[in-house]
Formats: structure tokens, sequence, C-alpha cells
């Protein structure tokens, strides 16, 4: 009896004390399994700094994504579900890859090379991002990697000639890179045997509140943008490059969103809100800044960097308290935003927007960054 209580503190204190963090690096583990037996996984990548990203090969969603705020303190900051069940069955496309087409074309149909195509129409009578079975709803196989202090995924998938209706068979390829300065980098690759539309872009809605904010009106957003491409109701772009100047859509200089997000303006109507492609003012190629967005009670700041011509700036519209995710959090109206760089919606009708058509011989290549730090950096 004595020596069962001379050790009772040192095994208590072996229990209360904390455990290591984990090394850098990605790890994985299963997510669940589809209704076919195949075997769902998720990979968690985390940077030198701490910072995690849980990616699932799933629509290859980010499921999880930390920051710091300004006293280091890492959080969630991205909407999503614990399980595998909740994106299968009801989900606004949180933390998915897009695919084959970002965003809306009209109809659901498109004529190239004197050929008439018509698409899955899942949002009306338009197609939206993808169709009923999306980039966001498939299996990819995924191949985890590292480069140096830097770690990442690589998903891979093989889009078949006539899925949701598009030509050609499309080989696609999406790394996500964690690096060792808080940014995640996305480079998208692809290449076809036919002539076929292709814009891809990432979902994630973000609160840089963090997981207990159920708004996002609070957060200053700043978009390097002096057009914006006006939608009808349908949603879809009147082929017009509308200047910002004087409209609730100049974002030229750090706003609050909700600023002027319920002003009696007919495209604000249009998309309940915020819902609308941005033409950046840089037009060229290069790497360059298109958004910025600070959250002023946290102190956390996102960049978007990109090589898109345009970027899609949502403001959670269609959240309405229905959907339960993480944490037990309800999803009210307005607690998520996204931006979502892309060529511009419905380009594939709107003979005078960048062109989407992506032909054999040719490789579709682009990369986003999401940059992440405080206002105390």
């Amino acid at each position: 009896m004595r020596r069962l209580l001379l050790l009772l503190p040192f095994l208590l204190m072996s229990c209360s004390s904390p455990q290591p963090e984990p090394e850098p690096g990605v790890r994985s583990r299963t997510f669940g399994t589809l209704s076919d037996g195949q075997e769902v996984m998720i990979y968690q990548i985390e940077s030198p700094t701490g910072m995690v990203m849980e990616v699932t090969n799933f629509g290859g969603i980010i499921t999880r994504l930390t920051a710091p705020n300004r006293e280091g303190i890492f959080e969630d900051i991205v909407l999503g579900y614990d399980n595998l069940e909740d994106y299968i069955e009801e989900t606004p496309y949180f933390g998915a890859i897009i695919g084959r087409y970002g965003n809306r074309i009209a109809n659901g149909q498109f004529e190239l090379d004197g050929e008439t195509y018509t698409l899955a129409q899942n949002n009306g009578e338009n197609h939206l991002h993808g169709g009923i079975q999306g980039f966001d709803k498939v299996l990819w196989e995924a191949e985890p990697f590292s480069m140096g202090n830097e770690y990442g995924l690589t998903l891979s998938y093989e889009s078949p000639d006539g899925e949701e209706g598009y030509p050609g068979n499309l080989s696609v390829k999406v790394t996500y890179l964690l690096t060792a300065d808080n940014r995640v980098i996305f480079s998208y690759q692809a290449t076809t045997d036919k002539a076929t539309p292709v814009n891809l872009t990432q979902h994630s809605y973000f609160n840089l509140a963090g997981p207990s904010s159920d708004s996002i009106l609070d957060h200053e957003l700043m978009l390097a943008a002096d057009h914006f491409t006006p939608v009808d109701e349908g949603l879809i772009p009147t082929g017009e490059l509308r200047p910002v100047d004087g409209t609730p859509f100049d974002f030229t200089e750090a706003t609050p969103i909700g600023a002027r997000i319920d002003l009696d303006d007919e495209q604000i109507v249009n998309g309940l809100g915020y819902d609308h492609n941005w033409v950046l003012s840089d037009m060229s190629s290069e790497m360059r800044l298109a958004a910025r967005v600070h959250e002023p009670t946290s102190g956390r700041v996102m960049e978007v960097i990109t090589e898109e011509p345009g970027i899609q700036f949502y403001s959670g519209n269609f959240l309405d308290g229905t959907l339960t995710g993480k944490y037990g959090n309800i999803y009210a109206y307005r607690s998520g935003f996204c931006l979502e760089t892309q060529h511009f919606p419905d380009s594939p009708n709107q003979s005078t927007f960048p062109s989407t058509i992506l032909r054999p011989g040719e490789t579709y290549q682009t990369r986003t960054i999401y940059a992440f730090s405080t206002d105390a950096d």
C-alpha cells in the first residue's frame, strides 16, 4: 500500500503533463467510407510555425485551417463539418476544389467549334460549379510530399469525356503546399484530348475571427479591382464591365464588408448581397495581390495573390442557420466569406471575356496563394 501511495503523485503528474506537439509534416487517417466501399482519407499538414491544414481526398476539401491571431493563438478559420457524411449530403461547397468550371454557365449550355454542348443544370436553369457531381464530389488520388521544411499534398483526377456534359478526357492535378511563412499555395494543372472549358478554383469559406464567430460583416476587405461584372437575377453576367467607383462594389480601399451590403442597389438585390466577380485592375497573368482581408478583433490578415484575371467575392448570403458545422456551430447568415480566384463566369458564352477554352497540346496552369499574417507583424 505504501509503495502505491508513493507512486500515485508520479502517475498523476505524468498524466497531467502536456503532450508533445506533433512534428511538422503530413499525416493521414481514415475519414470514412463512400457508398461504393471506397475509403476516404484526411491528410493533416503541419508547418514549422504550427499552422495546420487538413484536407480530405473527397473533393479536395480543406476541412480545417488554423492561423494565429495577434497573440499567437491558433484557431480554425474555415467553415466545414466534422464528418464525411455531412460533406456528401448537404454542403454549399465548403472548402472544395471546384471544376471543371467554377461559377455559372448560362442555361447549362455553350457552343464550341460549331458544336453545342448541354451541361447538367443544377442551379435553376444554369450550370454551377461543375454540375451535379463536380470535382467537389469525386474521390481524388492523393500523394503527400515535402520540400525542405514545407509540406503538401498532390491531388489527381481523371475526368472522363462527357462527365456532367463536358467534352474531352481531362487530366487534372491540384497541389496544396503549406509553407514555413504561413502561406497556402494552390497550383492547378490540366490537359485534355478535346477542346473544353476549364476554370478551376478553391471554395473555402473563411471567418478570420475564429470558429465561435457568427458574422463576417466587420471584416475589412480590399479588392484590387476597379471594375466588376454585373449579373442578372439568375447571377449570370450581363457582359458589361462596370466601374466600381461610386457603387457599393468599391473595395479599392479597405472597407467593412457590412458597410454597404444592404443598400438599395439592383446588383446587391440580385446577389442577395455580394456574389459577384471583380475584374482585377492588373489583367496580366503575373502573380499579384487580388484581395486583402483584415479582421480587427483577432488581428488576422489574409492576402490573396493570384495569376487569375478575376475574383469572386461571396458574402455567405445563402447560409441561413440550417447547417450545423464543426464544434457544433450553427452557420448563420453571412457567417463566412469566399474569395474564389477565377476566370469570369459564363465565359464560354461571353466572347468579350478572357477565354477559358483548353485545347489538346496545351496545358492549363495557374496558381493562387492565401497568405496569413497579423496586424502585429
